[in-house]
């Protein structure tokens, strides 16, 4: 028996999502944390919604550490990693603000790291609006799809019942041994400031020898993601403009070229994969194109 409580540092960057960050720390104050030495650090990346007094007035005891609106998710996250390392916990939970966590899935979570060494651990995502179905829940590379993959219209009861390995994780909600983020570092926060910097962080720590599993029991419900308008809706300048020169933009190509190229299993894997991309989203512009011209 472990004498000494387990170390656990949380950390959650947020942005002007006051009422969304309350609730998450409302659920993480709901968890058991029987034998666990907790403590959360909010990186508040330059809200101006009053998310950082609102946090002070109902949970005092949370460390907020204030960005400039800068950070953005990689770099939010980084500054929440350093602030927790210098305090020199076992484990490091990293998490997005739109959370409800289940009471026991930390409990289960560290329950599997410490039964699988080297492992970091991802909860099981599930969406507020339909709360039994999963999202971007193991996936897995696929050369000639595109690149990664992940399944869909899968349930909570679809999985296996005991953890298992997986290619890679979504960073919603990960738990990282200290030891890993020290071999490997931070995530890119340079190449990756707004998406893409936690698929590629958690390839890069399985690259080092880490297994990354998922844990079917740590239950956490997610809202669902937002998604930018079809390149088909848009004007052909500003088409021109997202595919090659608005970096921020999830579907711009040196953007997607860049995410493949670091997370893929090989580099030449990285090519095909990108090759199949273009080839996939030309062909679906074509045949937009072909369709409206009937």
């Amino acid at each position: 028996m472990r004498e000494q409580p387990i170390k656990v540092e949380v950390v959650i960057p947020v942005h002007d999502r006051r009422e969304t960050t309350l609730q998450a720390l409302r659920s993480l104050s709901r968890i058991d944390s029987s034998g666990l030495e907790l403590h959360i650090i909010i990186v508040d990346d330059g809200s101006t919604d009053g998310t950082r007094s609102a946090i002070r007035t109902e949970f005092p005891e949370v460390e907020i550490i204030a960005g400039d609106g800068t950070l953005h998710y990689a770099g939010g996250t980084n500054r929440g990693i350093e602030a927790a390392l210098s305090r020199d916990p076992d484990l490091i939970l990293t998490a997005n603000d739109d959370t409800v966590f289940h009471e026991q899935f930390l409990q289960r979570m560290i329950s599997t790291t410490l039964e699988n060494p080297k492992s970091v651990v991802g909860a099981l995502l599930l969406l507020w609006d339909e709360p039994d179905k999963a999202f971007q829940v193991d996936f897995s590379w696929k050369s000639f799809r595109g690149g990664w993959q992940q399944p869909v219209g899968k349930s909570a009861f679809d999985f296996p019942s005991e953890p298992f390995k997986v290619e890679g994780l979504a960073g919603n909600c990960v738990l990282i041994p200290s030891a890993a983020i020290r071999e490997c570092g931070l995530m890119d926060s340079r190449r990756f400031p707004h998406g893409w910097g936690d698929i590629q962080y958690f390839v890069r720590m399985r690259k080092h020898g880490w297994q990354l599993l998922l844990e079917p029991r740590a239950f956490v419900w997610c809202e669902p993601n937002s998604y930018p308008a079809p390149l088909h809706t848009v004007s052909t300048r500003r088409r021109i403009e997202i595919l090659f020169r608005d970096r921020r933009h999830p579907l711009n190509l040196q953007r997607q070229f860049i995410a493949r190229w670091e997370s893929a299993p090989t580099k030449l894997l990285a090519l095909v994969g990108f090759t199949v991309y273009l080839a996939q989203l030309f062909y679906s512009a074509g045949k937009r194109s072909i369709g409206r011209s009937r």
